[in-house]
């Protein structure tokens, strides 16, 4: 079996450590180096926090890709930063697996068509929970039954985007199987801004932050005499690294890019 040398960006950030782990502790995958913007030319066994896992530390994705022969990145930064990784993997003919969200429409078609003149593989999902894409999933199901839906969801209150990338993807996939429709009383107006959250084609989406949560979201359903609720709780960040694994697994047998976890689900 080949072994896949993976890049890991955002090492010290909360995914990006288990992320670390997954990639050291996995049969066939090699740690070849790190990109954070500190502690650039150190070890990483050497900055704590990573119980003796060793690899180079670099703070330019450029030069390390130069520098390292690499199959994969693995990236969990922000939106800006994971945008300028990505393309610079693709241009390096690294294969990137993304799990920031906040990507742009332009982004992705930028990175679709990167995609393509490469000739490699590429996924970006919005959540690595296999539960949470499941959600996704059944909630396009039942939307077709029930087009009355709103998402609630709910991160810890480090979090910089709202709503979520989850909950922008559910909306996504939930529009592509009902016709638009606005929900609530027709003269329905806020006392406070925003209390009926965001709009999107008529669904609404409300966005809780408080410490204490990781990553939740329920999808509430509404028709006459009954409701139908779809709900997935993350306790901590392991919950994604089943999904992190099988991106890795999946983008080095693709040549396009894959946006969200549930295209790659059978």
């Amino acid at each position: 079996m080949k072994t896949i040398k993976i890049v890991v960006a955002g090492p010290r950030g909360r995914m990006g450590t288990e992320a670390v782990k997954l990639v050291h502790e996995t049969e066939g995958y090699e740690l070849a180096a790190v990109i954070d913007r500190k502690h650039d030319g150190q070890d990483l066994k050497d900055i704590g926090g990573f119980g003796g896992i060793s690899a180079k530390i670099y703070s330019d994705i450029d030069r390390c890709l130069s520098e390292v022969k690499a199959d994969v990145l693995i990236d969990l930064t922000t939106p800006e930063v994971g945008m300028k990784h990505t393309t610079a993997a693709l241009k390096h003919g690294v294969r990137p697996v993304v799990g920031t969200t906040g990507f742009t429409d332009e982004n992705l078609a930028e990175l679709e068509s990167l995609c393509e003149e490469k000739g490699l593989g590429c996924i970006i999902a919005p959540n690595f929970a296999v539960g949470a894409v499941l959600m996704m999933k059944f909630s396009q199901m039942a939307a077709k039954y029930f087009p009355d839906v709103e998402i609630i969801e709910m991160h810890h209150d480090r979090k910089l985007d709202a709503p979520s990338g989850t909950a922008v993807k559910t909306a996504q996939m939930i529009a592509e199987v009902r016709e638009q429709k606005e929900q609530g009383h027709p003269d329905e107006h806020e006392t406070l801004k925003g209390a009926r959250g965001a709009n999107m084609q008529g669904m609404h989406i409300h966005s809780v932050r408080l410490p204490g949560l990781v990553a939740h979201q329920q999808v509430m359903f509404g028709a006459d005499g009954q409701t139908l609720t779809l709900r997935h709780d993350s306790y901590n960040r392991a919950s994604f690294m089943s999904g992190v694994k099988l991106a890795v697994d999946e983008v080095m047998k693709i040549n396009v890019l894959v946006y969200g976890l549930e295209n790659i689900i059978e």
